[in-house]
């Protein structure tokens, strides 16, 4: 009824679960050093100095 009758669902989940996980932390990880390299030089062309 719930799907925790077959143990291979479980299992199924806990793989989609970390999967999930892992992008998210490639994601944060990612973004922020982008944040990091090109934030400055962002910022200083927004406010339009060289």
């Amino acid at each position: 009824m719930f799907g925790i009758e077959d143990p291979t669902a479980i299992v199924d989940a806990l793989q989609v679960i970390g999967i999930v996980l892992l992008e998210a932390i490639l994601l944060y990880v990612g973004y922020g050093l982008l944040e990091w390299v090109l934030g400055p030089t962002l910022v200083d062309a927004l406010r339009g100095e060289q």
